[in-house]
């Protein structure tokens, strides 16, 4: 029987037994990165030859932030993201620079070059350029999560979510150097994302996703640890606050016709482990909508988002088709499901992005939320 949870107001912590504060039927959310401009690579060189101010650039990114909330608003998005804008830099759209790189870089472990790595089966050519582990993973480094929080709160009214890459694709994807222990290193990085998200918890923020893209890759065991290693993470949140685990199987391709290549699934390869990640202590689950019957008979008190819009097709889909995909997994309840995407926004044109946003608006009113 779906259960729901509930907050008394007070700074209470959830326990993994008890569910955090869930959305109301057919909520609909993003999952985080919003259409990316093709003119922020020409300002991103411009910068690299000295020819624009990287304070410039970060006005950019602001403004580029402003125009993703106001598009989210305007097609009726219920919690919204910044679009992760102010992540990128060195490249327009790849998800690994604004998932791993801009995160690797504020932590001093990981400080020094990079090195490539592969990252896919489907693909030997496919490789991200991967820091390195050299020192102890601290729990005292602030991420700018609470600073983005802030930022993105100051220009909406709507309910603010900040997403935050996951301890096991941050571990997994670097060299370690250090560790030597993939269980170790995660356990440490999710002692650092609880330092943060308390820090987000105290400047108010409600909504917060971790993601996790790597999980059907990965081996039993070491989903196992990751689900440890998150549950940690969030472990001493206040009861109020939703927390999102983003799962998919890497809904984008790299290299330089990266605008050509919609339609890859890089990561998917290997059993789908709906069983070890409905452990996690989290609200909800955002999954693609095709991998929606992996989770019937396993979801506790969590609900599902259901990834109904497709970042893999350059096409808009209707409202029409968007709950129907919806409406095809009958066994979930309108209290169990999140109307969402399958992935993020940033290799879609403007337009594209914003009639998909639509499409989910949509698909809220057509199936009654």
């Amino acid at each position: 029987m779906w259960a729901l949870g509930g907050s008394n107001g007070k700074e209470e912590s959830a326990s993994e037994d008890e569910r955090m504060t869930p959305y109301p039927k057919y909520t609909t959310t993003v999952i985080g990165a919003h259409s990316v401009p093709d003119w922020y690579e020409v300002l991103d060189r411009l910068v690299a030859v000295g020819q624009l101010s990287m304070a410039s650039l970060v006005d950019a990114q602001y403004r580029a932030s402003q125009a993703a909330i106001l598009d989210q608003e305007l097609a009726g998005i219920d919690v919204v993201t910044g679009g992760e804008m102010h992540r990128r830099t060195h490249n327009r759209h790849s998800p690994p620079n604004a998932m791993l790189n801009y995160f690797w870089q504020k932590i001093p472990a990981f400080e020094g070059s990079t090195r490539p790595k592969p990252i896919t089966p489907h693909d030997p050519n496919v490789f991200h350029p991967a820091a390195t582990c050299r020192t102890r993973i601290f729990d005292n480094i602030d991420l700018g999560l609470a600073d983005e929080f802030r930022t993105v709160s100051a220009l909406t009214q709507k309910p603010v979510k900040v997403t935050m890459t996951g301890p096991y694709f941050l571990a997994k994807v670097a060299y370690d150097e250090h560790y030597h222990d993939l269980v170790r290193m995660m356990a440490d990085i999710a002692k650092l994302l609880r330092y943060n998200f308390k820090i987000l918890a105290e400047a108010g923020c409600r909504h917060i996703q971790i993601d996790e893209p790597y999980f059907t890759m990965a081996e039993d065991d070491e989903v196992r640890g990751a689900v440890e290693a998150i549950n940690l993470a969030i472990e001493r949140l206040p009861a109020d606050i939703h927390v999102s685990i983003h799962i998919c199987q890497g809904n984008y391709a790299v290299g330089k016709e990266y605008d050509a290549q919609i339609g890859h699934r890089y990561f998917d390869v290997g059993r789908y482990k709906a069983d070890l990640v409905c452990k996690i202590a989290c609200t909800s689950l955002l999954i693609e909508h095709d991998m929606t019957p992996h989770f019937q008979g396993l979801l506790r008190n969590q609900q599902l988002g259901v990834g109904a819009i497709d970042v893999q097709d350059p096409k808009v889909e209707s409202g029409e088709t968007v709950a129907a995909r919806i409406r095809a997994h009958s066994w979930l309840t309108p209290e169990q499901t999140i109307v969402t995407s399958s992935c993020g926004f940033n290799h879609l044109p403007q337009s594209v992005a914003f009639g998909k946003l639509k499409a989910m608006a949509h698909a809220k009113r057509i199936l009654g939320g």
